[in-house]
């Protein structure tokens, strides 16, 4: 597969001449204040980055997803993407309607036209999306704190909620691929982060370089952890990075407007099936994907990918195993190449790298690009 072929995607945005209809018919309809995590569901919906998704997922994709991974229709699709609100709120709402989408301040962004309502027990998502139903993993937290009933039905994005932030690196799925095209990239890696890129994420990066055309280094700026390092500070650090590392021809940044879930290897299918949307032909699955705390094996994201058919997913998986810089071979390696034991071997978990900046310790260099650690040390000072 190329980046040409990664398949058609929606578009559930309206044209500049119905748009202006669709925000009045807006103004008149009843309105509903999504969360944040919704929003940029809805805007990911409208764009097509979640394709082949058309809305909010009713009853029978929600449970054949978190049951089997796959869509009714038989796609491979991992994450339910359901519009949870509190029961009260549905009760002025009747099946058929149409539903402005509204931010909490009341500025309106899409449109739903309501199918169903169903209630949904979260107990069962949790185990079966989380793998765990303890109340102290933030995506478990997440759900048991939305509402306890989903609506169903297509969408309209008469506006990106996101549209205003990041600048030129937030450019929507088609956008994305329009470059892919000019750049003559027939085969594309997604990296997926939500943190700062030190040198271990580097050597998997380029390792993947050497076999394809271009990566598509691809951040997730949506709702993430409290304890995670703000976005805006993470773009900056990708920035200098590229500027003094990279060759400048074979890279593309753009961010991702999704909230993080932390679901661990369902998430790795989800982020893949995403960036397959964006253009790309690969994309890489290292230690603990979007893992959090102690929930899912090292590599559990990656074992996942075996339970589809090969060629289903339409992406092609990379995987790396944990990379550290060692101090015997005196460069970047992996247990599949370096020999030598863990006293050798310098690793710093993200604890102990917040733990670092706070006390406004340097971080070594065979851990982080000096301008990176510039970045991040200003960004506490």
């Amino acid at each position: 597969m190329n980046s040409a072929d990664a398949g058609t995607l929606v578009n559930l945005m309206p044209s500049e001449q119905a748009l202006s209809d669709a925000l009045s018919q807006a103004q008149h309809l009843p309105k509903l204040a999504l969360s944040s995590r919704s929003l940029a569901d809805l805007e990911l919906l409208g764009t097509g980055a979640y394709s082949p998704l058309r809305g909010f997922m009713g009853s029978r994709d929600y449970r054949r997803v978190l049951e089997e991974m796959h869509l009714s229709s038989g796609l491979p699709w991992s994450l339910p993407i359901t519009l949870p609100v509190n029961a009260k709120e549905t009760a002025k709402l009747k099946e058929g309607q149409h539903i402005a989408l509204a931010d909490a301040q009341g500025d309106l962004y899409g449109i739903l036209q309501l199918e169903e309502s169903y209630s949904y027990d979260k107990e069962l998502e949790a185990r079966l999306v989380y793998r765990t139903t303890d109340h102290a993993h933030p995506g478990v937290a997440a759900l048991y704190q939305q509402g306890e009933v989903l609506l169903a039905g297509p969408v309209t994005l008469l506006r990106r909620p996101m549209a205003s932030y990041f600048g030129r690196y937030n450019l929507e799925p088609a956008q994305v691929r329009q470059l892919i095209a000019s750049q003559g990239w027939r085969t594309v890696v997604g990296f997926q982060t939500r943190n700062p890129i030190h040198r271990a994420h580097e050597y998997i990066q380029k390792c993947a370089l050497e076999i394809v055309d271009g990566m598509l280094l691809h951040p997730l700026v949506g709702e993430t952890k409290g304890d995670d390092i703000p976005a805006e500070v993470r773009i900056r650090c990708y920035e200098v990075l590229l500027e003094h590392y990279y060759p400048r021809n074979r890279v593309m940044l753009a961010v991702l407007p999704a909230a993080m879930r932390y679901a661990g290897p369902r998430e790795a299918i989800f982020h893949a099936l995403v960036r397959k949307n964006y253009g790309c032909t690969h994309f890489i699955v290292g230690r603990d994907h979007a893992g959090v705390g102690n929930y899912y094996g090292s590599y559990d994201a990656q074992h996942i990918f075996r339970e589809f058919k090969p060629g289903e997913l339409g992406i092609t998986p990379l995987f790396f195993e944990n990379s550290f810089f060692c101090k015997t071979c005196g460069g970047m390696a992996t247990e599949k190449s370096c020999p030598h034991t863990g006293d050798q071997r310098l690793s710093l978990s993200g604890t102990q790298v917040r733990a670092m900046l706070k006390a406004g310790s340097s971080l070594p260099p065979e851990f982080t690009r000096p301008e990176v650690a510039k970045v991040l040390m200003e960004s506490i000072a």
